[in-house]
């Protein structure tokens, strides 16, 4: 464990998706998946567009 730039306490997890060793600022509690940086951006959900030019 190690703290990150905010104080936050870091886990080392293995991301569920790749397995590739990541750090993340909450201790897992093994019932939902933990991905890393990259896998993240995979499964996140997408965010609505907030400009408001493509509404119309």
């Amino acid at each position: 464990m190690s703290d990150d730039k905010f104080g936050r306490e870091m886990h080392k997890v293995n991301c569920s998706d790749c397995g590739k060793e990541t750090e993340v600022p909450f201790k897992p509690d093994g019932d939902r998946p933990v991905y890393c940086r990259d896998c993240y951006q995979k499964h996140k959900k997408p965010s609505f567009n907030r400009g408001g030019r493509d509404r119309y």
